[in-house]
C-alpha cells in the first residue's frame, strides 16, 4: 500500500479491493527513512581514517553501503521512471572517469574517479529514492534542521573562544579531520565546525534556511516559526564567510518576496524583470563589470576580487584543456596565485574538461526548471516546491565563490536529488484539492443509487383526474 509514494506494510483485505481508503495526513512521518537519516547524521561526523591508501569518512562508508542497493532500486523503477537529470549526472561522472584515465592513466584513475562517482550519484540516489513524498521531504527537513541547530552553541563557543570544540570532542573518540586556521574577523573566530573549512560550515548550514521556514515552520505558530529559522541562519552566519552570508541573505530577500507577493501569481517574473533591469542600469552607470563592482561589499574586497582572477585564469585554463581538462595537475595560472579553485561552477571544467562541466550544468538547470514549471500540485507540494528552488538558488550563487568539496558537496547532491518527486504528476485526488489518500489505486467512488418515491393517493387521482379518467 503506498502513501504519496512511501511504502506501508498495511494490507488491504480481501473482498474489499474498491473499499474507501483511509486519508493519511502529510505531516504523520516525523522522521525520514533510515537511508536518508543515517547520511545526514554522517554528514557533520568530522572522523576520518585511511584504509590503505583509501581516505574514508563516515559518510563515504554510508554512501559505499548504500550505493548498490539504491542504483538497484532506482533501475528497477521504484522511485518513479528514470529522468534526463539522471542520465545526465551519469553521463557526468562517466566522462569525468574518461578524462582523469586519459590525463593520469588508467591505473591512477581507479580511486579519484569512484570516489567521484560514490560522491556524486551516492547522494543523489539516496534521496532520489527515498524522498518520494511532502512528508518524506519535510522528515528531512526536520531531521537537518535539528542537526544544523544542536550545533549552534559549540558554535558560538567556538566563535568567541576560538577552539575547535566540535573537533575536539569527536576527536576523543577517533581521529579527526585537522583544525584550520583563518583569520578572524570582527573580533570572532570564524567557526569551521565539523568541516574542513568555515566556508564548508556557512554553505552546510545555510542551506537550510528556506526549507526551515517554509517546510518544517508551516502550521506552526509565527514565533516558533521566526526562532526556528533565525537559529538556522545564526548558525550558518557564524562562519563569517561573505560567500555563505550572500546566500543566507538572498534566501531571506527570496522568502521575503514570496511574503509579501504571495498572491500575486507573475511575482517571479516580476522578480526577474527586475533583476535584469538593474543589472542592465549597473551595467550602463559604472564604468567596471557588475561583478568587480560588487567586490566592495564583501569582507575582504581582495579575496572577492581574487575569485574574478580564478575566472579569468581557470577560463583560460579551460580554452587551452577544453576536452579532458588538466585532470588533477596544476591549472594554468600565475605562480603567485595558490592551486586552490574557489569557485565550484568552473572546477569541473578545469579538471575533465567542458563536455563535463556542460553536463553537470545541464543536469542542474534541468532540475531546477523542470520543477519550477511543473503544474498541478497540492498545497504541501507547492510549499516545497519553493522551498527547494529557492536553496538551489542559494548554491548557485555561493557557488560562484565557493568551492563545494567532502560533506557540502555530498549535501549538495543530496538536496538536488531531493526535489526529484516534485516531477512526478500530482495524484488524481489531489489535482483536486482532496486530501492525499492511502491505497493501491485513488478511491472509486460508487455513484449512490436513487431511491426510486412512489406516489401517494392523494397525487394518483390528481394525475388520473387531470388525464380525464
Amino acid at each position: 500500500m503506498t502513501i504519496s509514494g512511501t511504502t506501508t506494510g498495511l494490507r488491504e483485505p480481501r473482498g474489499r479491493r474498491f473499499a474507501p481508503p483511509l486519508a493519511i495526513s502529510v505531516k504523520t512521518r516525523r522522521w525520514p527513512p533510515p537511508q536518508v537519516g543515517t547520511l545526514l547524521v554522517a554528514m557533520i561526523l568530522p572522523w576520518a581514517f585511511s584504509i590503505g591508501s583509501l581516505a574514508l569518512s563516515a559518510y563515504r562508508v554510508v554512501l559505499l553501503a548504500l550505493i548498490v542497493p539504491t542504483a538497484v532500486y532506482w533501475l528497477a523503477g521504484r522511485a518513479g521512471k528514470i529522468r534526463a537529470v539522471d542520465i545526465l549526472l551519469c553521463l557526468f561522472c562517466i566522462w569525468s572517469t574518461v578524462a582523469v584515465a586519459v590525463v593520469h592513466g588508467a591505473d591512477q584513475a581507479l580511486q579519484p574517479s569512484g570516489i567521484l562517482i560514490i560522491e556524486t550519484l551516492g547522494p543523489y540516489l539516496v534521496a532520489r529514492c527515498f524522498i518520494r513524498s511532502a512528508e518524506d521531504f519535510r522528515a528531512m527537513v526536520r531531521l537537518l534542521a535539528v542537526l544544523v541547530v544542536a550545533m549552534l552553541p559549540l558554535a558560538l563557543a567556538e566563535a568567541v573562544t576560538g577552539q575547535r570544540l566540535i573537533l575536539h570532542l569527536f576527536r576523543m573518540l577517533l581521529p579527526t579531520i585537522a583544525d584550520g586556521s583563518a583569520a578572524p574577523r570582527w573580533g570572532l573566530t570564524r567557526v569551521q565546525g565539523p568541516f574542513e573549512h568555515p566556508i564548508l560550515f556557512g554553505v552546510f548550514c545555510g542551506s537550510a534556511t528556506a526549507m526551515t521556514y517554509l517546510v518544517l515552520g508551516q502550521g506552526v505558530g509565527l514565533f516558533r516559526r521566526w526562532a526556528m529559522t533565525a537559529a538556522v541562519v545564526a548558525t550558518g552566519l557564524l562562519s563569517l564567510s561573505s560567500g555563505p552570508i550572500v546566500a543566507i541573505l538572498a534566501q531571506l530577500g527570496l522568502l521575503a518576496w514570496n511574503d509579501v507577493l504571495g498572491r500575486v501569481k507573475a511575482r517571479w517574473r516580476i522578480l526577474w524583470v527586475l533583476a535584469i533591469a538593474v543589472y542592465v542600469v549597473l551595467d550602463i552607470a559604472s564604468n567596471q563589470p557588475v561583478f568587480q563592482l560588487l567586490t566592495r561589499y564583501a569582507f575582504d574586497p581582495w579575496t572577492a576580487y581574487y575569485r574574478l582572477l580564478i575566472f579569468q585564469f581557470g577560463w583560460a585554463s579551460v580554452m587551452a584543456h577544453p576536452l579532458f581538462g588538466t585532470g588533477f595537475n596544476e591549472w594554468l595560472h600565475p605562480a603567485w596565485m595558490t592551486s586552490s579553485i574557489d569557485m565550484f561552477w568552473i572546477v569541473p571544467a578545469v579538471r575533465y574538461g567542458l563536455p563535463a562541466a556542460l553536463l553537470f550544468m545541464l543536469a542542474f538547470l534541468l532540475a531546477v526548471a523542470g520543477v519550477a514549471f511543473r503544474s498541478g500540485r497540492t498545497p504541501e507540494a507547492s510549499l516545497c516546491c519553493t522551498a527547494y528552488l529557492i536553496t538551489m538558488t542559494g548554491f548557485f550563487l555561493v557557488g560562484w565563490t565557493v568551492h563545494f568539496w567532502m560533506a557540502t558537496y555530498v549535501l549538495f547532491m543530496f538536496l538536488l536529488g531531493s526535489g526529484m518527486w516534485l516531477l512526478e504528476p500530482a495524484p488524481a485526488a489531489a489535482a483536486e484539492g482532496e486530501p492525499v489518500r492511502a491505497g493501491r489505486a485513488p478511491a472509486v467512488r460508487r455513484p449512490v443509487p436513487q431511491r426510486r418515491r412512489i406516489p401517494g393517493p392523494a397525487v394518483r387521482v390528481a394525475r388520473l383526474t387531470r388525464k380525464g379518467i
